[in-house]
Order: C-alpha cells, then structure tokens, then sequence
C-alpha cells in the first residue's frame, strides 16, 4: 500500500518554522468556501463552517484566507467555526486586492486603505493580533515602501505579528526586506505551472515560506489529468494509479517532496474533498520514482 495506515492527517506533512510559528505543512485555503469568484455568501454557511472544524480536526494548523474573499465572509466564517481558536492554528490572512465583482479585483496599496482594512479583518477575526498578514498584490502606483511601512507601523503596534507577500518576483521580495522582514511569499505554482521555480528557489535559500496557491491548477490541469475523463494514459493519472492515489493527491504529495518551505494550501468546500487531499500528506513515494514522474510530465509539457 502507498498510503499510511492512519487516517488522514495533516501532522504527516510535517512542520515548517514560519517565523517563531511552528505550523504543519499542509493548510487549508478559504477562497472556495465562499460564492464563485470569491464573490458572495456560500450555498450553505453551516456547511462552509463544518469545512473548517474538519481541517483542524484532521490536524491542519495553517488557515489561509483574505478580506477580498467574499469579500469579508470567508474572514467571518472562520471566527464563526473555529473561535476561540486552538492553541496552535495559525490564521494568516490578506489585504491590498479590491473586489469589484466575482473573479474582478484591483490591487489598492495605499497606506490609509490598508490599516482600515487591517482593523476590519482583526474585527471579523475576532483577533487582537494576526499572525500572518500578507501584502495580497503590490500596487504598482504606491512605493511599495510606503504600502508595507503602514505594515510594518502596525506590527510594532502588535497588530501583527508576522508579513508576508503574494505574486512577487525575487527583486521584490528584496526591496520588501529593506523595510520588514518577510517571512512568506504566495505566488501561484504547481506541477505543471511552474515559472516560479526562481522565487520558491530564493525562498529556501532564506528559510522563507512559500505557499503556492492554485497549488493543483483545478481547470484545465484537473480535467487532463483525471482517469474518470477517459485520458487514462495522462502521466499524473497513470502515476497516481500505480501509487494508489488520486491525481489531486499526487499534485499535493508532489508539492511537499519538491521543497521543504512549500506549505501547499488546497481549498476546497467538500468535507469528502477536503479529507482526500489531507490524506495526501500520507502517500508514500520512493524518490526514484518522483525524479521519473518529473521528466514525463515535463517532457508531455515542452
């Protein structure tokens, strides 16, 4: 058998040191617990909050989420199941992405813009402190200087306690660090998307956490992969048969083998789904066989 005789748990991820927060590697992301495009109330809020309870049950101690999430019900679903919150559950949330619709945004890194909305998610958290507050895009009409000076007033305000960054590239993170330290950065990267590889490269170097969103490309990426689609003979749906794994399963194992500082966070709003990708953190793969899997998939991808 490939995968562990225990149920599924995140705690077989491992840990990672995020800043002085010690978290389990595989988290849990929010987006798709609210309305589609991250615009709207869910079908079924009870539903959505049973989807949280599950994740940490199941050991999962890092909650990523973001006030453009809704926007701000995914913050406020998350107050609703799980506070007042274990111990050791990280909730790291984000600011600096407008929404004007579903699937439309707009960064805005105005100093002003981002305290109120640092004080809207504290509220809606049902929080003192975050502990992982994230720069959701760079603004490229603010200095970035300015937007993550208003960052760096509130961690010394004890607002924060930790700043991370979303879609940047190496020189950013640079120019970042010359105003607050940066402890994690959130750039979309998978198996098969994978032009991040400089920046996850950047973050082990310097023990930076790098959480990869779309970490399993659910469009196009899900559908060639999937076995019940009929293409039976793609790699990833060929690899995860031989394994004992589902595709999704794969493409999450696979994250967490490739670097120690990918903390993948599938979101998902199916408590089924949710356990199937937890239950990745179990799949037992020899090296070998990834170093083989990765040459076909990237050969069928040239």
């Amino acid at each position: 058998m490939s995968f562990s005789s225990s149920p599924p748990s995140a705690i077989l991820s491992g840990t990672f040191s995020l800043g002085d927060m010690e978290v389990q590697r595989l988290g849990y992301g929010t987006m798709r617990l609210v309305g589609e495009g991250a615009w709207g109330e869910p079908p079924d809020r009870e539903a959505a909050r049973n989807v949280l309870r599950r994740a940490v049950e199941l050991g999962t101690t890092l909650i990523d989420t973001a006030d453009a999430y809704g926007p701000g019900i995914a913050e406020e679903l998350i107050a609703e199941a799980l506070h007042p919150y274990p111990s050791n559950v990280v909730i790291a949330t984000k600011g600096g992405l407008t929404r004007q619709g579903p699937a439309k945004s707009k960064p805005c890194g105005r100093p002003d813009y981002l305290q109120q909305q640092l004080e809207m998610s504290l509220r809606r958290l049902r929080l003192e402190t975050i502990d992982l507050y994230q720069l959701h895009r760079i603004d490229p009409t603010v200095p970035v200087a300015e937007t993550l000076g208003a960052l760096k007033d509130a961690q010394q305000q004890g607002k924060i306690r930790h700043i991370g960054l979303s879609e940047v590239s190496v020189q950013q993170i640079e120019e970042a660090q010359k105003t607050v330290p940066i402890v994690s950065v959130q750039n979309r990267y998978n198996l098969t998307e994978r032009k991040s590889e400089d920046i996850l490269k950047y973050c082990e170097q310097h023990h930076i956490a790098f959480l990869p969103w779309y970490p399993m490309n659910a469009g196009k990426f899900a559908k060639a992969a999937s076995a019940d689609d009929g293409h039976t003979n793609h790699p990833i749906a060929e690899f995860a048969k031989q394994h004992g794994g589902t595709p999704s399963q794969i493409s999450l194992a696979w994250l967490l083998q490739h670097s120690p500082v990918i903390l993948p966070i599938p979101g998902t709003s199916s408590i089924a789904h949710l356990e199937e990708n937890i239950a990745a953190a179990g799949l037992q793969i020899p090296e070998q066989d990834w170093d083989t899997f990765e040459l076909v998939v990237d050969t069928q991808a040239m």
